[in-house]
């Protein structure tokens, strides 16, 4: 199936290219179009000038955007160029009342979408080794499934429209946890004059281990924050996490304090910095 992607930022360039060396991707369009072109050029795909075009072009689209207002505005400019049968992939971070609203436009005009946002970090999508959970008509997601096998290692099906993003917002709840632990963790490591390289490696493989930890602590270790996942994105989905709590009456104490602590962050000009950032906040609990 003849594909065309949307959105080449940090994770979305891996999966595209990812998409182009098992044979599948007809093109790309990016907002910023140099971006687009030299990545065709190296993947010998087509840049396509428009998204009318590149859903024209093709049998079925990924999106791979930063927010709710960018996939509507994707949306709404592949819709000329769709046709039935075809089907969207959404590898975004949205709520999940975004995707059921794209899912109902979509289905108005007999193309199959699918919520389907992924986990993994940059290094995922390099490896093709991310997490992808999928909402959706199952039968679309049993026809889309050789593509998204493609850029992800796990791929799984929880249910109608939306059900994607809710299994992604409890994932995103929970690296909020995560990488607040780490950071305090670390910053007592460094207070007791441990050797974090050595304590990284053991601890590493106890545990209290994680993804975050064996991936994200170096970056505490080495007081640099290279963007893996950026503040600024992860606040968006903490939000997202919020606003679907409240709906259920709910109030989420980890989201709530890791936006407080992102807030600081992204007032101290850190937001495109990695979550692991939060790692200057945790430091400066300890006296010097």
């Amino acid at each position: 199936m003849q594909t065309g992607f949307v959105g080449l930022g940090a994770m979305g360039v891996h999966m595209a290219r990812n998409l182009g060396k098992a044979g599948l991707l007809t093109g790309v369009w990016n907002r910023s179009g140099a971006k687009a072109t030299e990545l065709a050029q190296e993947l010998q795909c087509h840049a396509f000038a428009s998204l009318e075009e590149l859903a024209g072009n093709c049998e079925a689209v990924v999106i791979c955007v930063s927010a709710d207002g960018d996939l509507r505005a994707v949306v709404a400019g592949l819709e000329n160029g769709l046709s039935p049968n075809m089907i969207v992939m959404d590898c975004s971070t949205v709520g999940a009342g975004t995707a059921r609203e794209m899912y109902q436009r979509l289905s108005a005009l007999g193309v199959g979408f699918l919520d389907c946002p992924v986990s993994g970090g940059v290094e995922g999508a390099r490896n093709a080794a991310l997490a992808i959970m999928v909402g959706g008509e199952e039968s679309v997601y049993a026809r889309a499934l050789p593509i998204l096998e493609k850029m992800g290692k796990t791929i799984t099906y929880f249910g109608d429209s939306g059900a994607g993003q809710a299994a992604k917002a409890t994932n995103q709840i929970m690296c909020a946890g995560i990488i607040q632990a780490v950071g305090e963790a670390m910053a007592f490591a460094h207070a007791e004059g441990l050797p974090l390289d050595k304590l990284i490696e053991t601890l590493g493989k106890g545990a209290g281990s994680s993804w975050y930890f064996v991936n994200r602590a170096p970056f505490m270790a080495n007081n640099k924050f290279p963007a893996g996942f950026r503040v600024r994105l992860h606040d968006k989905d903490l939000k997202i996490c919020r606003e679907m709590a409240a709906k259920r009456g709910a109030v989420l104490p980890v989201v709530e304090s890791t936006l407080s602590e992102y807030a600081k962050l992204m007032e101290g000009g850190f937001a495109d910095e990695d979550i692991s950032s939060i790692y200057r906040l945790k430091s400066a609990l300890f006296p010097k």
